[in-house]
């Protein structure tokens, strides 16, 4: 059983002001796999005192200085790539397969990113006269979940680092091992004494106080939109910069045409992995209404088709994260049954043969209207509702009648109307068949889904300031 009852801080692994521990439950088996300390506003403050200590050094490193502290962060965590692909099965169900092929190695691409971008990226901007500069925001304070746990630390972490900035992380409480073993690659790296620093907590304390604390520059949360708003709102008598990833329910259009067969199998495909815990899931499949029987038909096949069970076997899914979301998840398939949805496959309960663990079945619901529970609400678990649409402008009206706008999706054989279709739906990221995968594209929400761009060289601009130097050039010059 693991037991991290340590913080890292300013370069050292210290003891917690006051030891007060949480176990760690593994979804797959309902039993206790490690324990955490748990940290205090007391361990904030020592935590966010060594960022500021070490912020006037680091951020004057030079371009050069910060692309050899990355590399030897991207090698050191590729030694790791088995432990933490253990981890994040262990401390959240994903499957070992998805663990290895998508949660761990996304890690790494964020950090190759970081080194790409900063090679060539523009700290200054001569512009006659006057210089514009782009330096360091600050002190950072990093929220995480547990979902993709490594993709949020290490989207945050690679850029902050690149920019020459200080930072403390807390990872989610419910999934904090790999988290821990990420600090553990960070002093292996020899990152500088409070470059970063760990404190392992939960959102109402110790989130709470990285958020409001006087002497942290910036916060970034990625979580659900009632916690972002409570962050913001901690976070509002400070003047700090906030920066959100929050939740979505995301459109899925799929257009009337030959593709119809292949974009309804996409969509269902797109939905499940990770067991429908990812916020940018294309939840709400749109097609038209004369087709939705075929729909219906396409759907059943595709998701019947997705094995769960034990995520260190074969199986496609594992387990929910924990018994709160099993719940939450059961309620809202409930809810579905009970407002008239046509449930297609799956429904309440647990998968035949699983009598243990948070396993969920994928589920299908058709005929689903967009004022129904199910179309509103972000349920994040294997859970698909397909709505009916009698004209294209319609779909587009449906896809962005939510409170969210984190992700779309268009389906079609005709890419120019697809394209046309993407250029009116609301949401800071659209795929057009199944396209995606690219770590340089921009990643963050409009509307309830947050505010700012993560990956690739949008993610450098959040944590810089940007200055005006006004004479910097000689007189003469700037005639």
């Amino acid at each position: 059983m693991r037991e991290y009852l340590k913080f890292y801080i300013d370069g050292a692994w210290v003891d917690p002001t006051e030891l007060k521990t949480l176990d760690v439950e593994n979804p797959a088996t309902e039993e206790v796999a490690g324990k955490i300390a748990m940290g205090s506003a007391a361990d904030v403050d020592k935590a966010v005192k060594a960022a500021r200590k070490a912020f006037p050094s680091w951020s004057q490193t030079s371009r050069e200085e910060r692309l050899e502290v990355l590399g030897r962060i991207l090698a050191e965590y590729q030694k790791r790539f088995g432990d933490l692909a253990t981890a994040v099965t262990e401390e959240m169900g994903a499957p070992a397969s998805l663990a290895q092929r998508a949660q761990v190695p996304i890690g790494m691409g964020h950090l190759s990113t970081a080194i790409e971008v900063l090679k060539t990226f523009k700290f200054e901007d001569d512009r006659g006269p006057t210089m514009i500069v782009k330096e360091p925001i600050g002190v950072c304070a990093f929220i995480t979940p547990w979902n993709w746990p490594l993709n949020q630390i290490v989207c945050k972490v690679a850029p902050a680092i690149a920019t020459g900035c200080t930072m403390i992380l807390k990872p989610s409480e419910v999934a904090p091992f790999s988290g821990q073993i990420f600090a553990e690659i960070m002093h292996a790296a020899g990152v500088p004494a409070g470059v970063f620093n760990l404190v392992q907590g939960d959102g109402p304390t110790v989130g709470a106080a990285m958020s409001s604390h006087p002497d942290v520059d910036m916060v970034s949360f990625t979580g659900s939109t009632r916690a972002g708003i409570e962050v913001a709102k901690a976070a509002a008598p400070t003047v700090k910069r906030v920066a959100q990833e929050l939740g979505g329910k995301s459109p899925n259009i799929v257009l009337d045409d030959d593709a119809f067969a292949k974009g309804v199998g996409r969509g269902v495909a797109s939905m499940m992995p990770n067991s429908g815990q990812s916020c940018n899931a294309p939840s709400r499949m749109l097609v038209p209404k004369t087709r939705m029987d075929e729909a219906i038909t396409v759907a059943r096949e595709a998701a019947g088709q997705v094995t769960v069970g034990d995520p260190n076997g074969n199986s496609q899914l594992g387990p929910v994260v924990n018994k709160t979301q099993f719940d939450k998840i059961q309620k809202l398939i409930q809810a579905g049954i009970d407002e008239g949805a046509t449930l297609v496959i799956g429904g309440t309960g647990r998968p035949d043969g699983l009598g243990k663990g948070y396993y969920v079945k994928p589920t299908v619901f058709a005929n689903v209207t967009n004022d129904m529970t199910i179309a509103k609400e972000e349920i994040f678990g294997p859970v698909l509702s397909i709505l009916g649409y009698d004209t294209l402008d319609q779909a587009i009206d449906i896809g962005n009648d939510t409170e969210y706008g984190l992700a779309a999706y268009v389906q079609s054989g005709d890419l120019e109307k697809a394209r046309k279709v993407a250029s009116k739906l609301r949401a800071g990221q659209v795929s057009i068949n199944g396209g995606g995968g690219d770590l340089m594209a921009p990643f963050g929400g409009y509307k309830m889904s947050g505010n700012g761009r993560e990956w690739g060289d949008f993610a450098f601009h959040e944590f810089l300031e940007t200055k005006a130097v006004l004479g910097y050039a000689p007189k003469q010059a700037a005639e």
